[in-house]
């Protein structure tokens, strides 16, 4: 991998508020000190970066790669699909993609999740794929399930996929989360309100896309990934550089 120079420095303004009091958690994990941006160096502007030899056939097909196709994962099948384009809306090619997510039930295959939920003997929850030339993706996945968490009395995340977007080199990594449309339980998550511009947060919620259905298989939500510019998707992590 050539030097693709110096990354640059996060814009902070972007993120999701550090301290919020309805999140428990941030109450104890946000900086109480002003932060400091670091120059980046050859480690972080160059490898490791992932080989795209590495792709298996079913790395995106999250219903059948935990089994390597032996048996498929219970849910609603649904399809991930979209874009990663750049601040002027073109397409940005051969971006790896990685997505991690709960079962059908609401359940993490995680030793620490403790819900209820039954795990799925035949969904391990993550997959990765790489874009196309024209910057598309796809993930043939299972709807996730809500669940709660420790945070207030009763409080439920979202039907909600993470998704990773990797760059050029080591540095360039960003995070986010899909929403679904229509999902009642976004309007009462502190964790999607720590996204305090509504339109930010409306761009995290992925529309019902009949277009790409298929009849009697699957429905398909379409989650285009904005890197830059005026309409950028929120990304919990923003570092600049991509």
């Amino acid at each position: 991998m050539t030097d693709m120079g110096p990354l640059i420095p996060r814009n902070r303004a972007i993120h999701p508020v550090p301290y919020d009091p309805d999140y428990k958690t941030s109450v104890s994990r946000s900086p109480n000190l002003p932060l400091l941006s670091m120059e980046s160096s050859p480690s972080e502007e160059t490898g490791p970066t992932f080989g795209h030899n590495k792709l298996g056939a079913l790395d995106n097909n999250l219903i059948l790669n935990w089994t390597k196709g032996a048996a498929p994962a219970v849910g609603e099948r649904i399809l991930m699909h979209g874009r990663v384009l750049d601040e002027m809306g073109r397409p940005v090619p051969n971006t790896l993609i990685e997505i991690w997510q709960a079962n059908a039930g609401g359940r993490y295959r995680h030793k620490k999740d403790s819900y209820f939920a039954p795990l799925d003997p035949n969904f391990g929850g993550c997959g990765r794929t790489i874009t196309d030339e024209n910057g598309y993706y796809e993930f043939l996945t299972v709807r996730p399930g809500a669940y709660p968490w420790p945070n207030r009395a009763n409080d439920w995340r979202p039907m909600h996929i993470h998704i990773s977007v990797y760059g050029h080199s080591f540095g360039q990594r960003l995070i986010t989360q899909m929403y679904f449309e229509g999902d009642p339980l976004i309007n009462h998550c502190p964790i999607a309100a720590t996204i305090k511009d509504r339109s930010s947060l409306d761009r995290l919620v992925a529309p019902l896309d009949f277009s790409k259905s298929r009849p009697l298989d699957f429905l398909a939500y379409k989650f285009d990934i904005v890197l830059r510019g005026r309409r950028q998707t929120m990304f919990e992590n923003k570092l600049e550089g991509m």
